[in-house]
């Protein structure tokens, strides 16, 4: 038996990440769903959670097009810097406040497909190998994709657990 690549680990923890979190969602009871919950932070429901993890897809998808088209992203979105990203998770929160969970939950599931079948375009050399392609900078595909999928659902699962036991109390 071989040793799985990095790419196959990033796609088994990201979809195995990814089950995880829809199924906290689905233990509340679906009348339950949309409540939220009484907190200091920005995430005060599933949908706000969810909504969250799509925006980060979108501007994913959206690096990674310019990127691989010869320009150079704006990075993490056009009017913010990296040491601004409280504000752009304020906008995005903002954004979405109209969205209905289902609407959000579909919407996750497209994307996160959506970034899945990215990195299955690639080898793992291409996803691994630091600056080989000229948009990453310093860095690799990996680190792009894994912050946007396992790793930023590994939050994600922590929020809406939290969520959940909230909901379940009250």
């Amino acid at each position: 038996m071989t040793a799985k690549s990095e790419k196959e680990i990033l796609l088994l923890n990201s979809d195995m990440n990814f089950k995880s979190l829809i199924l906290i969602i689905e233990s509340v009871p679906s009348r339950k769903r949309g409540i939220s919950i009484e907190t200091h932070e920005r995430d005060k429901n599933f949908r706000d959670v969810l909504m969250h993890l799509y925006e980060w897809h979108a501007m994913l998808e959206r690096w990674y097009r310019e990127g691989m088209d010869g320009d150079t992203p704006f990075m993490p979105a056009p009017g913010y810097k990296w040491s601004s990203i409280n504000l752009l998770n304020i906008q995005i929160w903002e954004k979405y406040q109209d969205v209905t969970l289902n609407l959000a939950m579909n919407k996750l599931k497209l994307s996160h497909e959506r970034v899945m079948n990215l990195i299955k375009l690639h080898t793992n050399e291409e996803i691994m190998t630091k600056r080989y392609y000229k948009w990453t900078k310093t860095s690799n595909l990996y680190s792009y994709f894994a912050a946007n999928t396992s790793n930023h659902y590994i939050w994600a699962i922590k929020k809406c657990e939290v969520i959940a036991k909230s909901i379940e109390e009250g």
